[in-house]
């Protein structure tokens, strides 16, 4: 039996799912991590790096929400700031200079909306983020691995393929969010979450997707020994891309958003 739009987010937010770092370490070898967004600090909601895909260098960025109470904490429950943005991108504008593939890890329910945040100018470090990844000359490929919440998730999935796990969600509000401001009740969540079509199939059917990953295997060895093959294959076909075919087709695939498949 299918799970219902509100159990899929439910599934996405469980603490038992692997989080962005168990994707890192399972996947890639010889992870460096890197810190700093060379203007405030370094965020610890955002993990990102030099590794080895099969013996290919590549620049990984992963959203790290923490298991425990003491480590969600101190990774902001996944909510990064500004800085963590920022070093994203410093590290996707490095990757492009030294050519190498960007691949990201997306798990937010969206960036943080404090006032420190704020003041340190969150809008505009998503929105450089947004701007800058559409023109990066480089592959990049994004991959929802839990939630993907608004702004905060989109700003790691400017990419050539955003693929999603059966499980994950991606949408531009909470469902309950968006039922505190339709309907006045965040307990209308469950209707919420069906009417913004956040599921992965619903991405899939708008071309907001190009892929639903199978969680049967999920956080098993055979899983990312599969999801690293699938990776590095895919990589292979965005590197024989001239830059000016791989910034036009980019380009394309957003001009092409809502579209159903089929009209």
């Amino acid at each position: 039996m299918s799970k219902s739009a509100y159990e899929k987010v439910k599934t996405a937010r469980s603490n038992s799912r692997p989080t962005g770092k168990n994707y890192v370490d399972s996947i890639f070898t010889d992870f460096i991590e890197m810190h700093g967004d060379r203007s405030f600090g370094d965020d610890p909601a955002i993990v990102g790096g030099i590794a080895s895909l099969k013996g290919m260098p590549v620049t990984v960025i992963a959203c790290e929400k923490g298991r425990d109470a003491k480590e969600r904490i101190f990774r902001n429950f996944g909510a990064p700031n500004p800085e963590g943005y920022r070093k994203a991108l410093r590290l996707m504008k490095q990757a492009e200079k030294f050519k190498r593939p960007v691949i990201c890890f997306v798990d937010t329910s969206g960036a943080f909306c404090g006032v420190g945040a704020e003041e340190r100018g969150q809008g505009q470090a998503i929105a450089a983020n947004l701007m800058e990844m559409m023109t990066l000359k480089t592959p990049v490929i994004s991959i929802v691995i839990g939630e993907g919440g608004s702004g905060g998730a989109l700003a790691l999935a400017v990419a050539d393929r955003v693929w999603m796990l059966e499980n994950s969600v991606y949408s531009v509000i909470s469902p309950e969010g968006c039922a505190s401001i339709l309907w006045k009740d965040a307990g209308a969540a469950k209707n919420a979450a069906e009417s913004l079509k956040l599921t992965a199939d619903d991405a899939l059917g708008f071309n907001v997707a190009e892929r639903v990953i199978e969680e049967k295997n999920i956080g098993k060895k055979e899983f990312y020994r599969d999801l690293r093959e699938d990776l590095y294959q895919e990589i292979e076909r965005l590197s024989l891309l001239s830059e000016e075919e791989l910034l036009d087709n980019r380009y394309n695939r957003f001009r092409r958003l809502g579209e159903r498949q089929g009209e």
